[in-house]
């Protein structure tokens, strides 16, 4: 009895395809029929899936699934920037393997093994299905320390937009500044923002 697309589950790799039996070639004849969606290179959608709320996000964790979501992505997620990105920002382990991924274009950032997972929170980029992601806090503190690269007005920004949020913990910002090496530029941010 051949194999059909409803054995799989809505987003899989080719490895995974393989092991529900499908070969190889039936796996591309659907994608050229349309029945399943290539969203980045390896990994597909069913066709008859429910839509992906951040199917570019869903691509990038499927083909670096030990990563995180992190900075302006990160950001765009907890509503912490309304900056358009050209690529989706992931955080590997230092000392790991750095992925290249050009479809959906990504950039990859090394952060300390020790604290790689400080902050880690989940995101459903589809229904049922969750992808990795910083907490709003992480992503302030991480836009913080790394300002050289996104400017000053992003970081500042991100802080402001955190602070104004219901149920904000300014003293959680200021336990992982501690932990990720940047308390003092953490501190001073947050007197000014508390200052206004």
């Amino acid at each position: 009895m051949p194999v059909t697309t409803s054995v799989l589950p809505p987003t899989f790799t080719t490895k995974d395809a393989r092991g529900f039996g499908v070969h190889p070639r039936d796996l591309y004849a659907w994608r050229d029929s349309g029945q399943i969606v290539e969203i980045s290179r390896g990994v597909f959608r069913r066709g008859d899936a429910p839509p992906a709320s951040y199917p570019d996000v869903l691509a990038v964790a499927y083909r670096a699934p030990r990563a995180i979501l992190c900075c302006l992505s990160a950001a765009a997620i907890h509503d912490l920037t309304d900056e358009l990105l050209g690529s989706v920002h992931i955080a590997v382990p230092m000392g790991t393997y750095k992925p290249t991924i050009d479809r959906p274009l990504t950039t990859v950032y090394r952060f300390r093994a020790d604290t790689f997972e400080l902050g880690l929170t989940g995101l459903e980029a589809a229904p049922g299905e969750s992808v990795r992601v910083y907490d709003a806090a992480r992503t302030v503190v991480d836009l913080m320390r790394l300002r050289h690269r996104f400017g000053e007005p992003a970081a500042h920004s991100a802080l402001h937009r955190f602070l104004a949020a219901p149920g904000a913990r300014p003293a959680l910002l200021l336990d992982y500044a501690q932990a990720l090496g940047v308390l003092g530029p953490m501190r001073a941010a947050l007197d000014i923002a508390s200052a206004r």
